[in-house]
């Protein structure tokens, strides 16, 4: 149950019960009529625009047209007040059967509620973390890797067909280095004095049990082959290394990807068949969308692939890039961007109808090419979004964390899990919008207390847990299943604190749906940590007045009302955190 989306029908029936016309004799628009909570909860339950944005294209005044509104509205058995506020703004005061409904359609439905199910189911690509396959993930790498798992998780909350993607880069020259690495290891697993490691070489101690693998496989004779024999060999042993220490990385963080895509297979080719981005250049020029010309330098740092002279160039500007972009350089090589636009096609011809790319904030000219390749190559029917994650500092009361001396460079993703767990991370790092700078702090999101929102919302259901453990063993032989619960007589939760808590439980699928349309799983983050703060401060209240308590083992009635109460809240928190990846404990030591 959306008693926002139900209310706004409401309303929009009742407009159209007016017969009202603008001045070309149109009915009005009602797109921007909306039923939402009003800022102040003092001012009602509900509140409804509808009078503000329509009365204007009517011709008429918000306050007459919202007068005409509240009569009607007043009619409804389930209003007991409607009135205007300021120049026309509706509230909504609602009757204690609407709040029963909500609790009871929470019940029913279960980690469900809230859940978007639509006509048609929506195709969409997750496409998230990508990092070069040159090393362990890095602190850099998990906040993006942990809002695209969110994100994804969202949007199958909302219905849509999600796969989630990992785009390998393995056709550049780092990975070339990143076999001269290893090579380098494998012979010091052979007993060489290595020395220190070269400039321009990758120097983590990372690639020292593939050094001992290769010396395992090949014993010495990879040493009596040119690199052109050995550089292949070492590649291939090397980048499965690598694949496999990020999968487990990642794995230990709780992000999981479907799909691991090889920039490769974009250059290769199957006997006389044009490879994925020789198809890409041919579909572009059949479009009218090539040419052969040259570029003004861009501004600020010139990228490697920029030349002065002729090259192969994609009408980007034509859909609202800054500039056209090269594909081909002049020497008839492809340049990077052209590998991007095939990778694109290849998502296109897969069928999704949605492309999300989430990059980090080195990447923030990226948005605005990549929004061109897809109205260009799909002909506008795949959206392409995509979102930038802010840098994230590690701190240690208040101090930086020193490097790595693991990675050699850096500090490794699986040093940051291995200390505080993936459900601190995940959680604060949703806890802020993924375009803000983020300070993380080692103490603070470990302590167990109220300013750790992570605890204090994962210490919301372990106390939901707790009460319904409590109930069983003082309350014996009172059924307290679901099925019980939800026959129970909530027509007994009548006071401030519990109608409250179901106002807030009746916003989740209004969160879900905002959440989902602006792609912003912080939104749910934000969302938990206010209904556990709603739960606590109810519970406080109990401390201070017995006859709110949860249990009271005098009334059976009224306690598997409550009980109703504190099991709703249970699903619906632990339906929030496992959008975000995040586990619902159910005690907390």
């Amino acid at each position: 149950m959306n008693i926002f989306a139900d209310f706004t029908q409401r309303v929009k029936k009742i407009i159209q019960t007016f017969d009202l016309k603008d001045a070309n004799g149109n009915e009005p628009n009602l797109s921007r009529v909306v039923v939402e909570a009003p800022r102040d909860p003092a001012h009602g339950d509900l509140a409804t625009n509808a009078a503000m944005v329509l009365a204007k294209p009517l011709g008429l005044k918000p306050r007459d047209l919202a007068e005409q509104l509240v009569e009607k509205l007043s009619a409804d058995p389930d209003i007991v007040e409607a009135t205007i506020a300021g120049p026309g703004f509706i509230n909504l005061r609602v009757a204690p059967v609407v709040w029963q409904r909500v609790l009871g359609s929470v019940l029913e439905f279960g980690n469900k509620y809230g859940s978007i199910h639509p006509a048609e189911n929506r195709k969409v690509n997750v496409e998230y973390v990508s990092a070069n396959p040159t090393g362990p993930m890095h602190v850099g790498h998990i906040r993006g890797a942990v809002l695209g798992d969110a994100l994804a998780n969202l949007l199958a909350f909302a219905g849509c067909e999600i796969v989630k993607e990992y785009y390998i880069n393995d056709a550049g020259s780092q990975i070339d280095t990143l076999a001269r690495s290893a090579y380098l290891r494998y012979c010091e697993a052979l007993g060489e004095n290595i020395g220190e490691i070269p400039a321009g070489l990758y120097p983590g101690d990372y690639l020292k049990p593939i050094g001992a693998q290769l010396k395992d496989e090949f014993g010495d004779r990879l040493k009596t082959m040119n690199e052109s024999e050995w550089l292949p060999l070492v590649k291939e042993r090397a980048m499965a290394a690598m694949l496999e220490l990020i999968r487990s990385d990642l794995a230990a963080l709780g992000v999981e990807h479907e799909i691991f895509f090889s920039e490769k297979t974009l250059h290769e080719r199957e006997g006389t068949n044009a490879s994925k981005i020789d198809f890409m250049l041919d579909t572009l020029r059949e479009k009218g969308l090539v040419y052969e010309g040259t570029l003004p330098p861009p501004k600020g740092q010139v990228p490697d692939d920029w030349e002065d002279r002729e090259q192969t160039l994609f009408r980007a500007s034509d859909f609202g890039d800054d500039t056209d972009r090269a594909l081909k350089k002049s020497d008839g090589s492809y340049t990077y961007f052209a590998a991007d636009v095939a990778y694109f096609q290849d998502k296109f011809l897969r069928g999704f109808q949605e492309a999300i790319y989430v990059l980090g904030a080195d990447h923030g000219g990226y948005a605005k090419r990549l929004q061109a390749v897809g109205k260009a190559v799909s002909d506008g029917k795949t959206d392409v979004v995509v979102r930038f994650c802010q840098l994230v500092k590690l701190m240690r009361d208040g101090e930086p964390v020193k490097m790595s001396k693991r990675s050699g460079e850096f500090i490794t993703l699986r040093e940051v899990v291995d200390e505080v767990g993936p459900d601190p991370i995940r959680f604060m790092m949703l806890f802020r919008k993924n375009d803000a700078p983020l300070d993380f702090d080692f103490k603070k999101v470990t302590e167990q207390s109220k300013d750790n929102p992570v605890f204090y919302v994962q210490y919301g259901h372990a106390r939901c847990c707790s009460v319904l453990r409590q109930a069983t063993e003082e309350l014996k032989g009172l059924d307290i299943g679901d099925d019980a619960l939800s026959a129970a007589d909530y027509v007994l939760l009548d006071d401030v604190g519990e109608l409250e808590l179901i106002a807030k439980m009746a916003e989740w699928p209004k969160v879900i749906e905002a959440a989902a349309e602006t792609h912003e799983p912080h939104r749910i983050a934000f969302y938990l940590h206010e209904l556990a703060s709603s739960l606590h401060g109810h519970w406080n209240r109990g401390k201070e007045m017995p006859h709110l308590r949860f249990i009271d083992t005098g009334n059976a009635k009224l306690t598997l009302a409550r009980l109703a109460l504190v099991r709703a809240i249970s699903l619906v928190l632990a339906s929030g955190l496992s959008i975000l990846g995040v586990n619902a404990p159910e005690e907390m030591r």
